[in-house]
């Protein structure tokens, strides 16, 4: 057998009917709502009605990503199916993958080799149609303020003033800076506008943490989209539209139900930016499978600093959710990386380069165990380039952290090469768990950035720009001091600067600026250059995506 491609893997094997993988995982008939035969929506009354106790919740995370890749969500599906081979009750549950990327650099988001939730086709397309649905009431929402500026403005919208952007999924770096309500009176009021990519929506953030419907709907009606003329912000509410919003996503709401290759339940549902918004899927995906399986596990986005940080502090803090056990990926070419060599010197054995990456693992270990006082394993991705002596060194400087190291094979060798993993994991659910978050809610908005900076990133303090210091005023004076941060900064470092790899000291943050996402219940807060629409590459994956005459799609990855 040569070598095969992710698509061609998925692709090799049949899904078995989605009535069979929802029989497995406890949901009942007339909970289901089938969308063709591999994927199914779960009516939200499972959880109203369900008696069942809550599973163990199981958090994978990863080191500081790098242009070597580190696995998470393969993982994360490995380790679901090694669960399932040791006999444990698990299901999954995993961010939906947004458009753009897969037609842009990074591909789909759907696992890797032979740990992949199918149909991938489906999931890295269309799916059940969500995000169309969340770019729909985003635009409705933009089309209702821009319409109603046009029609009298009766709330005395400043259109200088204006925060709501319209939102397509797709990397289009063309729509970033637009002036739209040009032609005349009768084709509405010139502005500057923009895009967003639809993920960076908060429409996005704001399905992945509501309760209901109704969560939803009074979320969606506190969303700001602008300023006054004599500055107090304006409200989806104010502009009535959150009952139309609502009926666009009520069945977005639900969480979809697919398999992984070897047969275990999967929610993939819900995709916030994680560098931006908070990065996690659903929480509503999460709690139904925390409902259906004696173990749930899920993902969060980019490193621990970004994902973990947000999952823990933002997620978990509105949701009530306490994980049971976190899983820090990492792999032996990413942290020679963070030491220094180059991509293409990967392959070499180098135990010095290794060394010197090896603090940016030890870091996000000591986050987890030590700030978040949660037990935790790393779980090394391995390659067939790694040698023994570098496998060595990871176990040995982790030992001394007091943490174990255990090699997954899940790429090659699917859930049988995530065995060992799930039995540490196991293990770790059983054991003593303080859980606390890195700041709490009382602490002014300038002391959880610096929290954040100081415990997690390893920083030394943070640089406010007057324009920041304004908005921290502003924001404090219209009462939303006491909402979770979430820090919008590169994936790429602890710090604020991308060219800074390992474990970098002896930095500060600066922040840019500050926005309330008062919808989703956080403040976002913007350090270095974070973008909210891509562009595409020179190359992009678009270029080798096709399709023959029976409809089966090649080179989505």
């Amino acid at each position: 057998m040569g070598f095969m491609s992710d698509i061609e893997i998925a692709q090799s094997v049949t899904p078995q009917h989605i009535l069979k993988i929802a029989q497995r995982a406890g949901v009942e008939d007339k909970y289901l709502e089938q969308y063709g035969n591999a994927k199914a929506k779960v009516s939200l009354d499972l959880l109203k009605e369900s008696k069942r106790e809550n599973g163990k919740l199981i958090l994978v995370t990863a080191i500081t990503p790098t242009p070597a890749g580190e696995g998470k969500t393969t993982t994360t599906i490995g380790l679901a199916d090694g669960l399932k081979r040791i006999g444990k009750n698990v299901v999954v549950a995993l961010r939906e993958p947004s458009l753009g990327p897969v037609f842009g650099v990074k591909g789909g988001a759907a696992g890797g080799g032979w740990a992949q939730v199918i149909p991938m086709e489906d999931i890295n397309l269309h799916f059940t149609g969500d995000f169309h649905a969340i770019g729909a009431a985003n635009n409705l929402l933009a089309a209702m303020l821009d319409n109603h500026i046009y029609q009298g403005n009766a709330l005395g919208i400043d259109p200088r003033k204006i925060t709501w952007k319209r939102c397509v999924d797709m990397n289009d770096r063309q729509l970033r800076f637009v002036v739209d309500g040009l032609g005349g009176k009768v084709n509405g009021v010139p502005r500057e506008d923009g895009y967003d990519i639809t993920v960076a929506s908060e429409i996005m953030a704001v399905l992945c943490l509501s309760s209901s419907i109704t969560d939803l709907k009074e979320r969606l009606s506190k969303i700001i989209v602008g300023y006054t003329y004599d500055d107090k912000p304006v409200t989806a509410g104010q502009l009535n539209a959150q009952g139309a919003m609502t009926a666009l996503l009520k069945d977005a709401l639900k969480p979809n139900l697919v398999q992984t290759l070897e047969g275990t339940p999967a929610f993939v549902h819900g995709g916030p930016f994680a560098n931006i918004a908070h990065g996690c899927n659903s929480v509503i995906a999460t709690k139904m499978a925390m409902k259906l399986g004696d173990y749930a596990v899920t993902e969060a986005g980019f490193g621990a600093d970004l994902g973990a940080e947000k999952f823990l502090d933002i997620k978990c803090r509105l949701a009530n959710l306490k994980p049971d056990a976190v899983v820090i990926v990492a792999t032996i070419r990413a942290l020679k990386m963070h030491g220094g060599l180059a991509k293409s010197e990967l392959g070499n054995e180098d135990l010095v380069a290794l060394e010197k990456g090896l603090p940016n693992l030890l870091r996000h270990v000591h986050n987890i165990k030590d700030v978040y006082k949660l037990p935790s394993v790393v779980a090394v991705n391995r390659f067939p380039t790694d040698t023994d002596k570098e496998i060595e060194l990871v176990i040995e400087k982790c030992r001394e952290f007091g943490v174990n190291v255990v090699l997954s094979t899940v790429w090659a060798d699917g859930g049988k090469g995530g065995e060992q993993l799930a039995k540490e994991v196991v293990s770790l659910c059983e054991k003593q768990n303080d859980f606390t978050f890195s700041y709490q809610s009382c602490e002014s908005i300038k002391e959880k950035i610096n929290s954040i900076t100081t415990k997690i990133y390893g920083g030394d303090g943070v640089i406010f720009t007057p324009e920041a210091e304004k908005q921290i005023a502003k924001l404090e004076e219209l009462g939303f001091a006491n909402l979770p941060v979430c820090v919008a900064k590169t994936q790429y470092s602890f710090s604020d600067d991308m060219t800074k790899l390992g474990a970098p000291t002896g930095f500060k943050i600066t922040v840019r600026s500050l926005k309330v996402s008062a919808g989703a219940g956080f403040i976002v807060v913007l350090t270095g250059n974070i973008m909210t629409m891509p562009g595409l590459p020179k190359v992009p994956a678009a270029e080798k995506i096709d399709v023959d005459e029976n409809g089966i799609i090649s080179g989505l990855f």
